[in-house]
């Protein structure tokens, strides 16, 4: 099973930007998605986005669209994913964790997910 890790979280101002970062190891599924789900506060997670392993097929929820890219690449068993997060609001302070696998097709209902990270903090406040 692949061993997710994701970082690069922290605080920013609001219209700022960060990029989170995951590492999957022992990334065996070529043909299944890697993306991003987040939890705000007293709410259910969500899925942000996701990208395809065997084609370059991506995913966004409207929330994130034109704001949010995902992208990644890939070295053997171990794939590099990031998300460069732009025009940052309050609104998108969450715990982001790093998912697979995941549909671009549509929203991948939490259901589908079978691997988690273990979160990395996103904090968007002046």
């Amino acid at each position: 099973q692949p061993h997710l890790v994701e970082s690069g979280g922290g605080l920013v101002q609001p219209g700022g930007s960060l990029n989170l970062s995951c590492v999957a190891s022992r990334f065996t599924l070529n043909y299944y998605g890697v993306g991003w789900f987040r939890q705000a506060p007293g709410k259910e997670r969500e899925g942000l986005s996701c990208i395809g392993t065997g084609d370059d097929s991506t995913y966004y929820a409207d929330s994130v669209k034109g704001r949010f890219t995902i992208s990644r690449h890939r070295d053997k068993n171990t794939l590099y994913l990031y998300l460069q997060m732009n025009e940052l609001e309050p609104e998108d302070t969450a715990v982001y964790y790093c998912v697979t696998p995941c549909w671009t097709g549509h929203r991948t209902p939490l259901s589908v997910v079978d691997v988690w990270g273990q979160g990395t903090q996103v904090t968007v406040s002046s």
